[in-house]
């Protein structure tokens, strides 16, 4: 018997649409997310990567709760986890496949994801919902088995896909990992065929590339990409890093992007802690605003801790300076919240990036200026209002 015979007709926990979470689809200009009404919005995203895998129901509500009461939108976590998260059980003693098999999932483990999903919509988040974290073809992240084909990539999308098709999320794809070839395409194209037969297209689609680089380098030109996402990474200056989102603005076809991992605050910079230090809150408002007046539709936001869900019971990782409920309240995440609500109190839909509204110095390192000090600006196209971002107070 064919297996979506016997997989798809089990009772879903996750099964009505809730009325916080109104289906998204990319703009009549191609260049922001709105909901199906035509409304702006703006993807303001916390970065929660082992929520499903660590957290148990009542810390799941306490963030979540917390995270909504901060202004964030998204919360972008992964159903089969980093943190050896095939084997590595939930806080409930579940894995998510049995015999490690993306053709048999685990009804348990995915009923906790059920309550969480559904939580968070109740809440008003949306689910940046990563079906897999990237498969372990490179060892570089995490640890597990390399477990995926294209034939069982697409059955298992499907699965996910009709799972959630009614619920209030956002596909991510990919997973932080780097895609090198064909084969290794062709896994994601297939995951993202089955995530559209299964949910019926009813949500948007993209992709959470490797550091330094876009979902636009190897999928830019398929169909099923909404709208690309940026990992512009942990480094704090602008040039060779920032500057890359407004590449992707100006690719054609035209797609929204939003860079879905930027510094997160309390990270060591470049991985450096030893020399460059930890980030600190005005490295993320420095990321957004960077970002978004560059071109980017809407931002991310994450928290070293955080996305770990780190512990005392937990190895650390890249040296945290503090446990994740410490962390919830860091600066940042009400800093970018800030930011949100400063680009929605005007026209949102005709906002362009314009560095033309500078005038530059005799010495550009000055103005527009470089490294940590760089100025942008953004503007409305119909010339209700122009924004400079200044990041430190210089003299021309």
């Amino acid at each position: 018997m064919n297996w979506f015979h016997l997989v798809l007709p089990v009772s879903l926990s996750v099964c009505a649409a809730s009325a916080a979470t109104p289906r998204l689809r990319v703009s009549d200009n191609q260049r922001f997310l709105t909901y199906e009404d035509g409304r702006p919005f703006f993807y303001l995203a916390d970065t929660a990567w082992e929520l499903f895998h660590r957290l148990g129901r009542e810390d799941s509500g306490r963030y979540l709760t917390k995270r909504a009461e901060q202004g964030f939108t998204v919360i972008q976590a992964v159903a089969l986890a980093e943190f050896d998260g095939l084997n590595e059980p939930n806080a409930y003693g579940q894995v998510p496949l049995r015999d490690n098999d993306p053709l048999q999932p685990n009804e348990d483990y995915f009923r906790h994801v059920d309550w969480v999903v559904q939580k968070a919509n109740s809440l008003g988040l949306y689910i940046g919902l990563l079906p897999t974290w990237g498969d372990k073809w490179n060892k570089k992240w995490g640890i597990g088995p390399e477990v995926f084909t294209p034939q069982n990539a697409a059955a298992y999308g499907e699965w996910i896909g009709h799972r959630y098709r009614d619920a209030g999320v956002i596909w991510i794809l990919g997973g932080d990992r780097p895609v090198e070839n064909d084969a290794q395409k062709e896994i994601i194209r297939a995951m993202a065929r089955g995530l559209g037969r299964g949910d019926g297209g009813a949500h948007l689609i993209t992709f959470h590339p490797t550091g330094g680089s876009g979902s636009s380098q190897p999928f830019h030109n398929d169909d099923w990409l909404d709208f690309n996402m940026r990992q512009n990474g942990h480094a704090i200056e602008f040039t060779g890093h920032y500057d890359r989102t407004g590449v992707d603005y100006n690719r054609v076809p035209i797609k929204p992007v939003l860079d879905g991992e930027p510094v997160y605050e309390g990270h060591p910079v470049s991985f450096n802690a030893r020399q460059l230090g930890h980030s600190l809150a005005a490295d993320i408002r420095r990321a957004f605003y960077w970002d978004v007046f560059s071109g980017a539709c809407c931002h991310t936001y994450g928290h070293h801790s955080v996305w770990a869900m780190y512990t005392p019971q937990r190895k650390p990782v890249n040296s945290p300076l503090m446990f994740w409920t410490e962390a919830m309240t860091e600066p940042g995440a009400a800093q970018v919240g800030f930011g949100r609500r400063l680009i929605e109190s005007r026209p949102f839909l005709t906002r362009v990036p314009d560095d033309s509204v500078l005038v530059p110095s005799e010495y550009p390192t000055l103005i527009p200026g470089a490294g940590t000090r760089r100025f942008v600006a953004t503007r409305d196209s119909t010339g209700s209002y122009a924004m400079v971002y200044v990041p430190v107070g210089q003299i021309g």
